[in-house]
């Protein structure tokens, strides 16, 4: 069997050598072409050329890369064209993949699966079948959205989210990382963010946050993991914070144990949204959401916005357990005053957490597996197969 796969950021990288590997186990002589970065290439992926050429976020670094990134598209398709794979499997990156896709479909038979949905329950429904007319199947990270992309004509298999087979810190190594940091009192982590764009907007709220939470509780220490792109910018701006904050910079592996450590060590997060959100759940630290951006996007996604929540814990759980402030509503002085609710009742979000990482496959096989045998269940004579 012959696969063409591509990745372009680190977590469709992680992505796809778990699905990769899945591959290998239920179809031993598998072979693999495409795009991918170090995780890819140790499952046995020699990479067209560097990933982090086609990992381009935002419109106005899609334009000044345009004509690089269009002639790498168009390599890409003519690559799989010319190798006529049993399948192309594309993750993530729409700006890039999709692109990919409609040229590879014009141009040959080749099945094509896209691995993660588009955010069509979110905003821009419109994308399901736009997409529709060039891809297969669909991979699916979260349990409510098959049915999204199914009503647009796509196959589509929800196959669990990374986040449950990540590995976690036990109680033993939190109590070490308190121990280590001399903290023997309650605990708040402070996550802005990984992106410049996130820590410029937000660190002015989460600062006056900080504020709000040392007057009120002398004893609470802040925490604040940051990714190590940002971790200059984030140690200037908590330095004026009282109470001695602790910004910790996970790189490596041992950075990531820290970190690990950090969260199961927290009582309660003030975390940006995104996927932290799943990450502290997958920890038991239960949390408040907030973000803010600039007075145009807010006008623009708030018109378009079809759910009442952003807050993945709350979407998969189908519960508002979790306290987000968005846009207008990230403001400092309700933030703190969730967030102090929130250490001193706790256990109020972990039903919500729990369920949500049952949702998301935990306990269950391996997405990397349950995406591999989505992959072959859509091939023609996949009975024969595995």
């Amino acid at each position: 069997m012959r696969v063409f796969i591509t990745a372009g950021e680190a977590s469709g990288d992680k992505l796809g050598a778990a699905l990769m590997q899945g591959l290998k186990d239920l179809v031993p002589d598998v072979t693999f072409r495409g795009i991918g970065g170090a995780r890819m290439a140790a499952e046995g992926l020699e990479s067209l050329f560097p990933m982090d050429e086609i990992s381009i976020m935002g419109i106005g670094e899609i334009l000044k890369e345009y004509r690089h990134l269009k002639a790498r598209i168009r390599q890409t398709a003519e690559a799989v064209i010319a190798e006529r794979p049993d399948v192309l499997i594309t993750i993530d990156l729409p700006e890039f993949s999709l692109r990919v896709n409609r040229l590879v479909k014009a141009g040959s038979d080749v099945r094509i699966v896209h691995y993660v949905a588009p955010t069509v329950w979110a905003w821009r429904p419109g994308r399901a079948a736009k997409m529709a007319a060039h891809v297969d199947q669909v991979l699916a990270l979260l349990p409510f959205e098959p049915p999204y992309m199914q009503a647009a004509g796509i196959a589509c298999d929800f196959v669990g989210h990374p986040v449950v087979t990540d590995p976690q810190a036990t109680e033993a190594e939190a109590e070490a990382f308190r121990a280590g940091q001399g903290i023997d009192g309650p605990m708040a982590l402070m996550l802005p963010g990984s992106r410049r764009s996130e820590i410029s907007r937000l660190m002015p709220i989460f600062s006056d946050v900080a504020r709000r939470l040392h007057a009120a509780r002398p004893d609470l220490r802040l925490v604040v993991p940051a990714a190590p792109n940002v971790a200059a910018a984030v140690r200037e701006a908590v330095s004026g914070w009282p109470g001695s904050p602790l910004v910790i910079a996970p790189d490596g592996d041992a950075g990531g144990a820290m970190k690990r450590a950090s969260f199961k060590a927290a009582d309660v997060a003030l975390a940006a949204s995104g996927t932290v959100s799943l990450e502290l759940a997958a920890a038991g630290t239960p949390m408040v959401i907030a973000y803010d951006m600039s007075w145009l996007s807010r006008q623009i996604i708030g018109r378009m916005l079809l759910v009442d929540t952003v807050t993945l814990v709350n979407l998969v759980s189908e519960t508002r357990a979790v306290p987000e402030f968005i846009g207008q509503k990230c403001q400092p002085e309700p933030i703190a005053k969730a967030v102090l609710e929130v250490l001193d009742h706790p256990g109020d979000q972990q039903a919500a957490m729990d369920l949500t990482m049952q949702r998301l496959g935990r306990g269950g096989d391996f997405p990397g597996l349950r995406a591999a045998r989505a992959v072959l269940d859509g091939l023609p004579g996949s009975a024969t197969r595995h």
